[in-house]
Order: C-alpha cells, then sequence, then structure tokens
C-alpha cells in the first residue's frame, strides 16, 4: 500500500508548516525545505503535486493493500534534495537518516526518532518517477513561483533559451579501451552462466581479462615510445597481437553458448547479454584493424563512445579549455521570473534543430509566453520566420554577413538590451551545473533524463524558497529598524 503522506500527526512530531528555518542561512537545504514547506502549506498547489505524484504508483496497484510502501511526499523531498545538493545516495542515505529538519519535513518526530531508511528503499523509491510526472510538477511549481515572485494577471512571459552539455559517467572512450570493456563484461557474464550450469568451461576468465588487459596495456604505451622509426610497425604488431586474443575468446564464447541447453528464461536474458557484449567486441575489433593496419580514418558515425551509456555523444562546442565533452546537450528557457519553463534533453539534435519545437511545447505548458531570446547558434532562415509568428517579440541574432534591413534591427537599441539580457540565462546554467548537472550519475537515457528533469524542478523549488527568504530577511530588517527608531 502506498500513501501521499500521512495526514494523521503522531505525539512529538512537527508540523510541516510549523518548521523553522535560519533566514540568514546561505546553505541551498533550507532554501529548497522553506520552498517545499510552501508547496506543502498552499492546499490547492499542494492536491495538485499530491495527484501529480499518484502517477509513480502503477495502475496495477492497489494502494490500499500490501505492505506499507515509502510515501510519496518523501520520494519527492528526497529526490529533489538529492539533486539541489549534488549528492550521490550514499550521502543521501546519511542525511535522511541524521539531518533534524529534513527528517521533520518527512515527518519523522520524536516518538521515531530510531527510524532509518535503507539505502536500496532510497535508490528503487527515487527512480520511480518519470520525466513526465516530473513536468507536470514543474508547471506546477513554476505556476506557484510566478504568484510568490508577483506575476500580474495579464503580464506576458519572456524569456531566454540556450544549451548545455550534461556529461554521461563515461572514461575517454579509445577503440581498443572499448575492447576491453567488451571482453571484460563478455567473459563475467559467460563465468557467471557456466558457474550456475556446472560447466568449467571459463574457469581461467580472470586469468583471460588479465591477458587482455596486459595485451592493451602494451598497445596502449606505444602511442607515447620514443622510437619513432620502428613505432608503427611495434603499434601494428601489438594491436594485431590483442585483436587476435580477442578474437579467440570471442569464438570460445560462441561455443560455450551453443553448447548451453537451458529453458530457464533468466538463463535466456543472460546469453542475449552476453551477444550483445561479443557483437560489441567484433565492432572494435574491425574498427582497429582498418584503423591500426589498412590505415583507415574510422567515420564519426560509425563510432560508439561507452559500451554502458550508448546514448553519450561527443561534443564539441568550441569553449576555451574544453575540447570535447561526452554526454548530451540540454536546452532550457528561463521567464524574467528567473524560474525555468522548460527544458529538452537534446538526441542527436543540434541548436537550430529545436528552436521552433522546443517553443511550441513552451507554449502549450504556458500560453502566456510570447518572448524569447536565442544566440547565434539557434539561428537559420527557417527558425526566423516560424519563431516571429508564434512569439510577439523573437531576438535571434543572425550568421554572417548582415543585410542593410538586418543590420538595422540587431544595432537598435531594444535588440542590443534584449541581448545584453540574455545572459542572464548563464547564471541559471552554472547553477544547475552546481546543483547536479555538471555530471549524471544515473544510467541509461531513461535514467539521465529523469536525472535532468528532477534537476529542473529542484531548481525551482529552490528559487521559491529563496525568494520566501528574501522577503522574510527584508521583513526582518524593517522590524529591527521600527525597533530602534521606537527605543
Amino acid at each position: 500500500m502506498r500513501k501521499i503522506i500521512d495526514m494523521q500527526m503522531k505525539i512529538g512530531e512537527t508540523a510541516i508548516a510549523s518548521i523553522q528555518f535560519d533566514p540568514k542561512s546561505r546553505d541551498e537545504i533550507p532554501k529548497l525545505l522553506r520552498g517545499l514547506q510552501a508547496i506543502y502549506c498552499n492546499r490547492e498547489v499542494r492536491t495538485l503535486v499530491f495527484e501529480a505524484l499518484t502517477e509513480l504508483i502503477p495502475p496495477h496497484i492497489d494502494i490500499k493493500n500490501g505492505r506499507r510502501g515509502m510515501d510519496l511526499w518523501k520520494i519527492f523531498v528526497l529526490g529533489a534534495l538529492r539533486l539541489t545538493c549534488n549528492w550521490d545516495y550514499d550521502k543521501l542515505h546519511e542525511i535522511a537518516n541524521n539531518h533534524m529538519t529534513l527528517r521533520q519535513m518527512l515527518g519523522h518526530g520524536r516518538m521515531d526518532a530510531s527510524y532509518q531508511y535503507e539505502l536500496q528503499t532510497l535508490k528503487d523509491n527515487i527512480s520511480l518517477f518519470t520525466p513526465e510526472i516530473l513536468d507536470k510538477i514543474n508547471q506546477i511549481v513554476v505556476q506557484y513561483g510566478h504568484q510568490i515572485a508577483g506575476k500580474k494577471k495579464d503580464e506576458k512571459l519572456t524569456g531566454s533559451c540556450d544549451s548545455f552539455v550534461v556529461e554521461t559517467n563515461v572514461h575517454y572512450p579509445t577503440d581498443i579501451n572499448l575492447l576491453l570493456d567488451a571482453l571484460r563484461k563478455m567473459i563475467t557474464l559467460i563465468m557467471r552462466i557456466c558457474g550456475h550450469m556446472n560447466l568449467s568451461d571459463w574457469r581461467q576468465g580472470k586469468h583471460h581479462i588479465r591477458k587482455a588487459k596486459k595485451l592493451y596495456r602494451n598497445a596502449q604505451q606505444l602511442k607515447r615510445s620514443s622510437q619513432k622509426a620502428q613505432r608503427e610497425q611495434l603499434m601494428i604488431n601489438a594491436h594485431t597481437e590483442y585483436i587476435e586474443l580477442a578474437q579467440s575468446y570471442i569464438d570460445k564464447t560462441r561455443q560455450t553458448l551453443l553448447s548451453i541447453q537451458s529453458a530457464d528464461i533468466l538463463m535466456h536474458f543472460r546469453m542475449e547479454e552476453v551477444k550483445e557484449f561479443v557483437a560489441h567486441a567484433e565492432r572494435q575489433i574491425d574498427q582497429i584493424r582498418r584503423r591500426i593496419v589498412d590505415g583507415e580514418t574510422i567515420g564519426h558515425h560509425e563510432k560508439v563512445f561507452s559500451l554502458f551509456e550508448p546514448h553519450t555523444e561527443w561534443i564539441s562546442k568550441g569553449k576555451a579549455g574544453v575540447p570535447v565533452e561526452l554526454g548530451l546537450r540540454v536546452c532550457i528557457i528561463k521567464d524574467q521570473f528567473k524560474f525555468l519553463l522548460h527544458h529538452r534533453v537534446m538526441q542527436k539534435e543540434t541548436d537550430d534543430k529545436i528552436a521552433v519545437p522546443i517553443i511550441e511545447e513552451a507554449q502549450r505548458r504556458f500560453p502566456d509566453f510570447r518572448g524569447c531570446s536565442f544566440d547565434k547558434g539557434f539561428h537559420s532562415p527557417y527558425n526566423q520566420t516560424e519563431l516571429a509568428a508564434m512569439l510577439d517579440h523573437v531576438v535571434l541574432p543572425r550568421k554572417g554577413k548582415l543585410s542593410a534591413m538586418n543590420k538595422e534591427i540587431e544595432d537598435s537599441e531594444a535588440f542590443k538590451e534584449a541581448r545584453r539580457r540574455h545572459s542572464a540565462v548563464e547564471s541559471s546554467i552554472s547553477a544547475l551545473e552546481n546543483h547536479g548537472l555538471d555530471l549524471c550519475p544515473d544510467h541509461g537515457i531513461d535514467g539521465f533524463k529523469r536525472y535532468v528533469a528532477l534537476a529542473i524542478v529542484s531548481r525551482n523549488i529552490q528559487m521559491i524558497g529563496h525568494m520566501l527568504q528574501i522577503k522574510e530577511v527584508k521583513k526582518l530588517r524593517r522590524q529591527e529598524k521600527q525597533q530602534r527608531q521606537a527605543a
């Protein structure tokens, strides 16, 4: 069974509305918890958020029967905290069990001070979120944030759009280390299958991995060899020996798979997983042979940059000191109230390809969104025309030499002022990178999208808490001033 939150308070429990925060604290935890408190204390907003949270429960699950699961509110609080503070699950586990104010927000009082969260419980429950659910919650949070910020009823939203790279948790890829990855996983998995089936084919599997790693190191170190005259032939010999050993392991793996007869469904899936890494290894062998022995240049479209995070892209944005980034682009739209209206994870897409779609998506969520600024990377003649029809105000600099009419537009004071304001979106990008979106530790494209969506929601909640904190500090200063004047 699942509950959103246990509304019946227990002895010793502090009501969420009564939790006190230090208004002078500059840490991110009080700001996030203050924002969550504001959402919880507003009945209308709380109802909408709770309705969205109920979608975490699969439709075939009866929420009224079975063993008690983790409350949905607790999952939301801990998920947002993980991204806001850029923590791994181990740090979140420690804080969830020992941070007094956080435990008050989770509904724990003095009577259940001994209650402890398990690490795997946190991992399993936070991973229940989907990008779609988080997108719904983000819309609710942003609309409430606009009320806090003092947005007028008929005021139009304007924003800034820009993209940045969120890196995946992968090592620098080369064809020879990707081959080693494939061999290591292939041998480890086939050893596990043989152990389950009581076969002795791969009893020396660990030795085989060490042998492959030794030949990999030999091939790797020859790139830095000082023997220039002989280096090319030595590299060919070392790489040939490496891929011949790899091919012998692949052939042996195939023979083992053919000899296994099992009706076990789990065993079938394990064997299919082995076949996937066999295919990876064969691709890398082919590319190594073509590059080293045949002297061929491998096309970028043929390359894979991670076996474990296959969605990883090789991205070079031309930044100083950052020749390449391994990950995916993420595009965000920030409004004039500093809230993130929408985001898009860009798979095999560039800025100019998503300018129109992301504005269409933002306007479906916020119909009063009527103006946006971009940088030159989003320019194309098609984008100029389509965005001008969709928005009242478009600031999209053109590339190359400008015509007299376009030069007059871009030299206008209004255009220049909008370009100066556009740089504010970089502060939101920097804040997102400092609060979790520098590198995604979650696995798979689904985990990547969930991680990004949760970071966007967490940032907006933190902004609500920040605004409320500023208001409280100003109120306290006015009171102190009145007290001094009265004295």
